[in-house]
């Protein structure tokens, strides 16, 4: 019985990474350089990925960080960018239209390979939450993934030399009150940039920069006054801006 529940656990949950879809790719300056993401119903046995491992979706933080246990895999890559440059995130299929998409950097203290992600102090790069509209029948940058299953963001110019994580979230608002989170994490050498790195808010440590109560995590899109607010706070620090 044990054994059959945990076949059975083990089909829902790759059903429902396929049914969501993951960071299949990671394009870095245009089409001239692509890296493979994370298979999470494939074996992690021989996968090559800059992609960090992760499961499917999160709704609790303790594994907010990378949606894992804050580990590199075996078989774990670096992508090298060069500062200012842009970085595409593709996704397989995504679903839910509802709710903000947010882009973090994190340095690592040396090889990020040896970094646990929930031990590093994370800073946003980019966000999309309420772009028009209304909470319950507005267009969000979840939406927007929908369109074309990608996200692009650069990073920053100003942004010092060195290894770090770059963590893509979809945060679904789709269930009233059930926030649904889809972190994903790869690894990054940056070159160049012009020596500078965040302070203050603007680092963030993860989980810490959320939670349940959020007023941007709890939202009910269904309630009455949702038809009428059109502001949104996306969760988390303020964008860093390169300065």
């Amino acid at each position: 019985m044990f054994i059959a529940s945990l076949a059975v656990l083990s089909s829902f949950l790759v059903s429902q990474a396929v049914a969501h879809g993951g960071v299949t790719t990671y394009v870095i300056g245009g089409e001239r350089t692509t890296y493979p993401g994370w298979q999470p119903y494939n074996t992690p046995t021989g996968q090559k990925s800059i992609g960090r491992p992760y499961s499917v979706s999160l709704t609790y933080f303790s594994k907010i960080s990378c949606n894992n246990n804050g580990q590199a895999s075996a078989g774990q890559l670096s992508a090298t960018v060069a500062a200012g440059t842009a970085i595409t995130a593709k996704w397989s299929q995504w679903t839910h239209a509802e709710g903000p998409v947010t882009v973090y950097m994190a340095k690592c203290s040396g090889s990020c390979s040896s970094n646990s992600s929930n031990s590093l102090k994370w800073f946003k790069i980019a966000e999309t939450g309420l772009i028009s509209g209304t909470l319950g029948k507005g267009s969000w940058g979840n939406g927007e993934i929908m369109k074309t299953l990608s996200y692009t963001t650069n990073i920053p110019a100003s942004l010092a030399a060195g290894e770090y994580l770059i963590r893509h979230e979809l945060l679904a608002l789709h269930q009233a009150n059930t926030p649904q989170f889809y972190p994903e994490c790869a690894q990054l050498i940056v070159t160049g940039g012009g020596g500078k790195t965040p302070s203050g808010s603007y680092l963030v440590s993860l989980p810490g920069a959320f939670s349940m109560s959020d007023p941007g995590v709890n939202v009910n899109i269904y309630a009455a006054d949702a038809q009428t607010i059109t502001t949104y706070k996306v969760p988390g620090p303020a964008v860093w801006n390169g300065q």
